[in-house]
């Protein structure tokens, strides 16, 4: 018999009194109940991998698990607002019947004055109007997975017999539609569709109704004895994925300030003001969000889930004390003691921070170790947009919303000047756009 069976037979593991020193006020869990177990085969999945970790495990999490995690995370957080994440593999899989008993388990636990945000972040191909009218009842978020139109989704996002998935993603996010369900989309930008940046966002925008995009970046790094940079033919190149952002950033800046939110350029928006940045890849250090396995193993990071992150289990010790931990608190640390002395001499430092370390294999120009992949590409990008953010602030602080700067551009195109203020004829800031548009 096992410590965690016995731990289980014996209840869960009560909150620490006092609470961890180093335990966040509050902390994101990702939870992932059915593991690295996904219905379709993305080619560029990282987490299917992860199967590996668990042989022979039935990849379901079991009803003490969800127990746990739910009892622990309500019970950690000190603000009013918490959120219960669900993300996979493919979350769905679970069934409608899992997701109602978390429901009557978060009702359960939670405290008087505590407000939940249920999220689940999902490819849609299975949500029917079952789902939809569920999703709606409670007032669920929903991530929905795509990588742009049909042709470009298909290229990578096939089930298990290779066939495209985009009708069946489509037709979910449909049922969404149909009962009002608050959708956000996820893209994620490869090869395959790096190369038309306003064709992916105008689909997502216009054809989807996204009013909430969140663009992710694959990197595979498939190091080779000879360049141990290399990344896989599905990986973006540093540069295209800069070009990327600033294409979208060019459209929306003059266009959908204020109706459509990029969590980018919305996470970027945050340190112009002073506050903290949005996501926390640009965030100095991290660790305040963890990943939950079926199983109740609780890892430092999504993007980090093995045995050398591996921080205990939810049956043994409590999420705070795990979030806690000298050992998590080291991880998040290191995401900016690891910086190179490049990274530290780049004015665009308080921006990027480095990005995510997991994105840090390449060398610098002048070889130093741990340099971020896509260096090139977000340098150009954080150069670019830096005047239109500066004056999105100043508009902020002036009591005037950040989507008033949709006038001045309009206007600055007008006069044929620079946007970002400069009264020479400029071939830069939104000349890309003004000319896709």
């Amino acid at each position: 018999m096992t410590e965690v069976t016995l731990r289980r037979r014996s209840g869960f593991p009560p909150l620490p009194s006092p609470r961890p020193e180093g335990a966040p006020a509050a902390f994101h869990v990702m939870a992932k109940p059915t593991g690295a177990i996904c219905n379709l085969d993305c080619s560029y999945c990282f987490y299917l991998e992860k199967e590996a970790l668990y042989p022979g495990a039935r990849f379901r999490m079991q009803e003490d698990t969800m127990e746990a995690y739910v009892r622990q995370v309500l019970e950690s957080q000190n603000g009013p607002r918490v959120t219960i994440a669900w993300q996979g593999g493919e979350p769905t899989l679970m069934g409608l019947a899992f997701f109602r008993r978390m429901v009557e388990t978060v009702e359960r636990y939670r405290r008087p004055g505590q407000r939940i945000q249920h999220t689940l972040q999902t490819n849609a191909t299975l949500l029917n109007e079952d789902w939809a009218i569920f999703l709606a009842e409670h007032g669920f978020l929903v991530g929905v997975s795509i990588d742009g139109p049909p042709d470009l989704h298909d290229r990578f996002r096939v089930d298990k017999r290779g066939k495209p998935t985009s009708n069946r993603v489509l037709a979910g996010l449909l049922a969404l539609r149909r009962h009002d369900v608050e959708y956000n989309v996820l893209c994620t930008v490869h090869a395959g569709n790096v190369g038309e940046p306003l064709r992916v966002y105008r689909y997502l925008r216009d054809e989807c109704g996204a009013l909430v995009i969140q663009f992710i970046p694959i990197v595979e790094h498939r190091p080779t004895a000879a360049d141990g940079s290399a990344v896989s033919e599905r990986s973006v190149s540093p540069i295209a994925w800069g070009d990327f952002l600033i294409a979208v950033f060019d459209e929306w800046v003059g266009r959908d300030v204020g109706d459509v939110f990029v969590q980018t350029f919305d996470a970027i928006l945050g340190p112009v003001l002073g506050l903290p940045a949005g996501l926390c890849v640009f965030a100095e250090t991290c660790g305040a969000a963890v990943a939950l396995e079926h199983n109740g193993d609780v890892y430092s990071c999504d993007h980090f889930v093995d045995p050398k992150h591996r921080l205990g289990n939810l049956h043994e010790t409590h999420l705070v004390e795990l979030v806690g931990s000298d050992r998590q608190r080291r991880f998040g640390r290191a995401k900016s003691d690891s910086l190179p002395r490049y990274c530290r001499e780049c004015e665009v430092l308080s921006a990027c921070w480095g990005e995510c370390p997991k994105n840090r294999f390449a060398l610098s120009p002048d070889g130093e170790e741990g340099l971020n992949y896509l260096c090139a590409g977000y340098k150009a990008f954080f150069r670019r947009v830096d005047a239109p953010l500066r004056t999105m602030a100043d508009l902020i602080r002036a009591g005037r919303p950040a989507s008033d700067i949709k006038r001045q551009i309009a206007e600055a195109k007008r006069n044929d000047d620079c946007p970002c203020g400069s009264r020479r004829k400029a071939k830069h800031c939104h000349q890309r756009a003004s000319s896709s548009a």
